[in-house]
């Protein structure tokens, strides 16, 4: 049953990035798309006008994914540890109900924002075609690398450091 879950949610986004082909490939240097999401908590967000003059990994994720639970736990520290030099993990949870994406982050003992993508609107805008993928975005919201599929936290790590 959970297969069946991870596919339908795989298929339905690669749906969802088919249906506007006139969407533009979003490359690095070029400056990150904005949007507005709710968070966990019910306050909106708005990005990257909330995040200026920080770094933030966008990082796109659903508690079904299978590398998800491992690697979001093992970048607590390094957000815990970088955060005071300006560095944010903004975690988009793609079409998962609040409940969900609550007992997952309460699981996990997340300190980094979480949004909700309930329509995966965002998801299809950065054109995410699986999980979990991260954008590295700079002080000035420019996109500087793209981190797709499972990675330990030394390679976030090593996509940050230079711009901290």
């Amino acid at each position: 049953m959970r297969l069946l879950q991870v596919f339908s949610y795989l298929l339905l986004g690669l749906l969802l990035a088919a249906c506007d082909p006139g969407l533009p490939t979003i490359r690095n240097g070029d400056p990150a798309p904005a949007f507005t999401l709710e968070r966990l908590d019910g306050s909106p967000l708005r990005f990257p006008e909330q995040y200026r003059g920080q770094v933030v990994a966008l990082r796109f994720w659903a508690d079904w994914c299978p590398y998800c639970y491992g690697e979001m736990k093992a970048l607590e520290p390094v957000y815990r540890r970088r955060h005071k030099d300006g560095f944010i993990i903004l975690a988009v949870n793609v079409m998962q109900p609040p409940e969900t994406v609550q007992r997952f982050v309460d699981e996990l003992g997340l300190s980094y924002d979480i949004a909700l993508d309930r329509q995966g609107e965002v998801m299809r805008l950065y054109q995410v075609m699986g999980l979990p993928v991260t954008l590295i975005i700079d002080r000035q919201g420019v996109v500087r690398s793209r981190i797709i599929g499972g990675s330990p936290p030394e390679a976030l790590e090593q996509a940050i450091a230079g711009l901290l």
